[in-house]
């Protein structure tokens, strides 16, 4: 028995065309989808370079906007130096342990008042205890149990 080996010409696809003699098919269509992925490339590429630059631009934006609370931070602590006694502001250190919210309003509320010269300075440990209770009894609130 022979064996003969069936050799079979490879089939070229481009673009999706097929040749059945085995030539390649080349022509405008070729260049016409480089254009095309060209175009898609530099589209890509330039909605990456956009997205980057945005990202950069919030990143600065964000660190301006953190150096200035730090700025506004440390000028309120210089202020609270002068503005509260050694009580005081011991007192105040204590209440931002438990509550930072409650010490940042106060020490902004003691600055403002300051700015405006409408505060006897300086603070003392009694002063701090009234304002903290003010400030406190405005925003507890009054739980009451009724029987039904």
């Amino acid at each position: 028995m022979l064996h003969t080996k069936f050799v079979q010409k490879p089939r070229k696809h481009i673009l999706g065309l097929e040749s059945t003699d085995g030539e390649e098919i080349v022509g405008e269509s070729m260049s016409i989808a480089d254009d095309e992925l060209a175009q898609i490339r530099a589209a890509r590429q330039a909605e990456i370079q956009q997205q980057i630059e945005a990202q950069t631009e919030q990143h600065i934006q964000t660190e301006a906007q953190e150096v200035a609370a730090q700025e506004e931070a440390n000028i309120i602590a210089t202020a609270m130096r002068t503005i509260l006694t050694p009580e005081a502001r011991d007192r105040l250190a204590r209440v931002e342990l438990g509550h930072p919210e409650l010490a940042t309003t106060v020490k902004q509320h003691l600055y403002t008042l300051h700015q405006t010269n409408r505060i006897n300075i300086p603070v003392d440990d009694e002063m701090l205890k009234r304002i903290l209770q003010g400030l406190t009894e405005n925003n507890r609130r009054e739980t009451t149990i009724r029987r039904i």
